[in-house]
């Protein structure tokens, strides 16, 4: 008794790899391997660049909306006319203003999950489900291991980036203290200069990061969907079929074939024996076949029931055990019999027909 269980809970063990059935109906319900880290590291990165290619352009937009506003806008009357002329011009300048990050976002971010996932639509997350939202399985979720992960994950970005962040301005620090003696748009160039090699280096090591956190989530997804042996077992079945149910089906099959064999016997010319072993009926019929045909055949016992059938119904039985072998060997039913046969089939069947002239 304690082996069956012991058997039983081995066999309920999730140990093996999913299948890939098991991976399509997970990826079916939008359930794969993800990180989010490398969507908000590739996102960054390409808003970066974004900015330094595009930066020109942004600032031709901004200033030229700061000229606009403190010489044409300052002058105009606070009527309601007015007000929805100056914030549709504003709306439309910060548009035309932040267009190539918007576009470049939107684009590095479908690239992102292109990458990890491929292309994946699933309306399965949005689907209600009352299991989302029970306090205990909140609970669990809140209190579980992959939480701590999570929170470990984030607050090791917060370590990492604000220790970068903070290098950089160390290394800087000296002229910071000189801006002092700077004017305007230099101050603001080097802090822009600064600025952009803090964001650089914290991008560099988000994509570190994520790579990791891809790693990770790739390794606990696969342990996530992992399958027992009872498992592939059962997806077998479903997909396949019982073995047992498939076994019965095809010996149905067996006994009804067997029987419409049976039942062509009697119209057979001759049955060609082994004698004990071997059973062929033969039939020659011009309107159905130009050469002599097979309508039934078999060994052992259904020789047997062969031969039993054709001497109930006065068919005629002739001894001769290569051909029987042979024919048995290389005919199926329905088909006609091989050239090489043909001599010896034609021996058998004009001894038939004189037989049955002198009956």
């Amino acid at each position: 008794m304690l082996l069956k269980l012991d058997i039983q809970f081995f066999a309920g063990e999730k140990t093996e790899k999913a299948t890939p059935k098991k991976r399509l109906d997970e990826r079916k319900k939008g359930r794969v391997a993800k990180s989010q880290d490398v969507n908000t590291a590739l996102l960054l990165l390409g808003c970066f660049i974004a900015l330094f290619v595009f930066g020109s352009y942004m600032l031709q937009y901004m200033t030229g909306f700061f000229e606009k506003s403190f010489t044409e806008y300052i002058h105009w009357d606070l009527t309601e006319k007015n007000v929805q002329l100056m914030f549709n011009s504003a709306s439309l300048d910060a548009g035309m203003m932040l267009a190539p990050i918007m576009i470049i976002a939107i684009i590095t971010g479908m690239a992102a999950n292109l990458v990890q996932v491929r292309f994946l639509f699933s309306t399965e997350p949005l689907k209600f489900d009352l299991k989302k939202i029970d306090p205990i399985q909140g609970a669990k979720r809140i209190f579980s291991i992959r939480a701590l992960v999570e929170f470990l994950k984030s607050m090791l970005k917060i370590v990492f980036v604000g220790i970068v962040t903070f290098y950089v301005i160390w290394i800087f620090k000296d002229d910071m203290l000189m801006t002092a003696f700077l004017d305007a748009k230099g101050a603001l160039g080097f802090f822009a200069t600064v600025t952009a090699i803090m964001g650089f280096a914290a991008i560099i090591l988000l994509v570190f990061l994520a790579l990791f956190d891809y790693w990770y989530q790739k390794f606990d997804f696969e342990k996530n969907i992992r399958m027992s042996k009872q498992d592939i077992k059962d997806e077998y079945k479903n997909v396949e079929g019982d073995p047992l149910i498939k076994s019965k089906i095809k010996e149905k099959q067996r006994q009804m074939a067997t029987r419409r064999m049976m039942s062509e016997v009697p119209n057979a010319d001759v049955i060609i024996t082994n004698p004990t072993h071997y059973a062929v009926a033969i039939k020659y019929d011009e309107s159905k076949a130009n050469a002599p045909y097979i309508l039934a055949k078999g060994t052992d016992q259904i020789a047997q029931k062969i031969k039993e059938i054709a001497k109930n119904h006065d068919v005629i039985m002739v001894e001769n055990r290569p051909l029987a072998r042979g024919l048995h060997d290389a005919v199926e039913i329905g088909e006609i019999i091989p050239e090489a046969y043909f001599q010896a089939v034609a021996e058998v069947l004009a001894y038939v027909y004189r037989m049955e002239k002198k009956a």
